[in-house]
């Protein structure tokens, strides 16, 4: 079993969350962080387990470093049903997009089969918790269903 935490990102902080995951994991776990934009789904196999990491952009967009990936998703269609996923998004409840990137990736694996482990973890920027110490958190429940 893989662990490959998958981020999107516009500024840096989804990357940054990630490199805390895998490290969080990576004692117990084969686990790996790559940017959506550079990611071949097509190289997971059955039992790999996928964390999805996206920020929100603009008006509740997905992140530049993620458009490429959900692009390729929807046109291409892959079966994603030999996979376990989870997303952790960032967001800001200021504003009414509050994790709709997030959202938006987790709907897009849940179109194409995959299987989702537990409920989305959330970051809320307006919130002045740090996003690592949250998503570690939230680390914990995704592990306890393994």
């Amino acid at each position: 079993m893989k662990i490959i935490t998958l981020f999107g990102t516009e500024t840096g902080n989804a990357e940054m969350v990630a490199d805390d995951i895998v490290e969080a994991l990576s004692s117990d776990f084969d686990a790996s962080a790559q940017d959506m934009a550079d990611f071949d789904i097509g190289e997971t196999q059955e039992g790999d387990i996928v964390l999805l990491v996206c920020s929100t952009y603009g008006d509740g967009e997905l992140p530049n470093s993620a458009q490429p990936f959900y692009d390729y998703l929807t046109s291409e269609q892959p079966d994603l049903s030999h996979l376990r996923f989870a997303t952790f998004g960032l967001g800001d409840s200021f504003y009414a997009t509050f994790n709709q990137g997030s959202q938006i990736m987790a709907e897009r694996f849940l179109a194409l089969g995959a299987h989702e482990i537990t409920e989305r973890g959330l970051h809320d920027a307006s919130s002045g918790e740090l996003p690592g110490d949250v998503a570690l958190a939230w680390l914990k429940t995704v592990v306890s269903t393994f």
